[in-house]
């Protein structure tokens, strides 16, 4: 059965229930009609411009209904969406427009002199059609008016489509999507996933084991649908995977358009906007999404929250188990997945169902050994997790990743993007950490992800990051980066020694660090990612290493 790609789901929902509202970002407020219209009058000026099906569409957008409309038009129009890091330098963004052979770009006005500069310093001058958004939508004024190689988005999107065009194009399953993903190492490379396939894999992440969805979506008019808030970008597969997910049923997507996490800003949109689901990446958003209920637990009024959902990167037992004490009978779910492949997830309900992270494995989700063999229950071999079933094409322009990554095991296809991985005698697969952040000390391997939990179960610990660091006797040393708690720092409390000692209770010894280095802050990226290239090189400063 061919899926839906996202823009068949959505036109059918602004068909069926055009009243219904499919997104929130501030006072704005679209209606899936709404949505439809704008994408469509969006889709109509890219093919005015020259874009055809399989051109590929670059959005450096903040979060906002932009992000999502555009989006919509390029499936539309059988273009490919394509996710560009508004982080990004000039060179970078340079790099990724020539890598994906954009033919547009939409981006925020904030990032205009970056795009001009990073389109001047392409390899190829192919024309690239350029669309500004200006914040809430303004437009009038300034250099998007008086230059004519740059369109004002909001009158392309004011300007409706005629009536008698249609897109030259049928959207369908198998038009694409890009993912950019950094990964570890190297350039960022584009992900390739049909839409058809991506919609099944959000739907048997959220659904296991149950049925495949059914081929065209349908809608309910009298039964409300979920409105979910992602506090993560959408520029990366977590924020853009559960928008689409949630805008396919008929839901509502809430949208903050501040590029850094405002907790304050995060638990009033909750409460505003009656949020049933909300989407973070691991303690990076929870820790301080806690905090703010800490300090202000009375203010938020916060009862139509059922589910606090994450993926990505570490969420701890112990910022689960704070975050159920503010509010009882929530589900907090651990989502695993990757922009190479969604797997699968668990949940808890109560402090007592907190545990760190483990999942069943399955005829879906598998630990390949380094011999490509399937692991075993309790053979107590690490290999790497690999997802079945719905999972990307490869790698756009790079062969030899996407054989390293997408191969077959036992006859079956899977996508094995590098975590290390061991199943458990019950069963279950423990996480141990991305492959090329494995630290190598003293011929023992260490997974940075299992010191990193023990870290942060210290209360003087707010934030940590384990890296390993060139040394002569050990090959590598384990160091910790920490940002201290608020409370360890008003109160001098922060004890290198105190955190050592802590260590050696939970792990073995040669997993524990040798080093301990204070931050104000590890400048996390706004989907909570750690930059370990320049934390490695910050811990070797600290350090006085070469």
């Amino acid at each position: 059965m061919t899926q839906e790609s996202f823009a068949q789901a959505w036109s059918t929902v602004a068909e069926l229930a055009p009243e219904r509202l499919a997104i929130v970002c501030g006072d704005r407020r679209l209606s899936f009609g709404d949505f439809a219209r704008r994408a469509r009058a969006l889709a109509h000026a890219l093919h005015a411009d020259g874009l055809r099906p399989g051109d590929k569409v670059a959005i450096e957008l903040v979060n906002s209904p932009e992000y999502l409309e555009t989006f919509f038009a390029a499936q539309l129009l059988g273009c490919v969406p394509v996710n560009v890091n508004y982080r990004y330098v000039e060179d970078e963004l340079a790099y990724l427009l020539d890598n994906s052979d954009a033919a547009a770009i939409v981006y925020h006005d904030e990032f205009a002199s970056t795009v001009a500069h990073a389109i001047t310093a392409r390899a190829t001058q192919s024309p690239l059609a350029r669309y500004e958004v200006r914040h809430a939508g303004e437009s009038g004024g300034g250099e998007a008016e008086r230059d004519p190689e740059i369109r004002d988005y909001e009158i392309a999107v004011a300007t409706a489509a005629p009536a008698s065009w249609e897109p030259p194009h049928a959207p369908g399953g198998d038009d694409l999507i890009f993912i950019y993903t950094g990964g570890t190492t190297g350039a960022p490379k584009a992900v390739m996933w049909r839409s058809g396939d991506l919609a099944l894999a959000l739907w048997q992440m959220a659904r296991p084991g149950s049925e495949p969805p059914p081929a065209r979506v349908t809608i309910e008019r009298g039964r409300a649908a979920a409105t979910v808030l992602p506090a993560c970008p959408l520029m990366h597969g977590t924020g853009l995977f559960i928008a689409l997910s949630t805008l396919s049923g008929g839901g509502t997507v809430v949208l903050i358009d501040t590029p850094r996490l405002d907790p304050t800003a995060v638990w009033s949109a909750v409460e505003r906007e009656s949020v049933r689901v909300l989407t973070i990446v691991g303690d990076a958003f929870a820790r301080p999404l806690l905090q703010a209920l800490e300090q202000e637990p009375q203010r938020w009024n916060l009862r139509g929250l059922s589910a606090i959902t994450s993926s990505g990167v570490t969420w701890s037992p112990e910022t689960k188990r704070g975050l159920l004490e503010h509010l009882p009978g929530i589900t907090l779910i651990d989502s695993l997945g990757a922009s190479e492949g969604l797997m699968t997830r668990n949940e808890a309900r109560t402090a007592e169902e907190v545990r760190p992270a483990g999942f069943a494995a399955s005829d879906r989700l598998v630990v390949v050994a380094d011999d490509g063999t399937l692991c075993q229950p309790g053979d107590d071999r690490v290999g790497m997790l690999g997802v079945g079933g719905a999972i990307p094409l490869g790698y756009f322009k790079d062969p030899e990743k996407t054989a390293a990554t997408f191969r077959e095991v036992g006859g079956r296809r899977y996508s094995i993007p590098g975590d290390y991985a061991r199943i458990e005698p019950d069963g279950i697969i423990t996480l141990l950490g991305r492959g090329s952040a494995c630290i190598n000390t003293g011929g023992e391997k260490v997974y940075p992800e299992e010191v990193e939990l023990v870290l942060r179960s210290h209360p003087s610990v707010f934030d940590c990051v384990v890296v390993g660091v060139p040394d002569d006797r050990w090959g590598e040393m384990i160091v910790a980066l920490v940002q201290p708690s608020d409370d360890a720092v008003a109160h001098g409390t922060f004890d290198d020694d105190a955190l050592a000692a802590h260590c050696r209770t939970r792990i073995a010894a040669y997993k524990c660090p040798k080093r301990f280095v204070a931050l104000d802050s590890l400048d996390r990226s706004p989907a909570g990612k750690a930059d370990y290239t320049q934390l490695r090189r910050r811990a070797a400063e600290a350090l006085g290493a070469s």
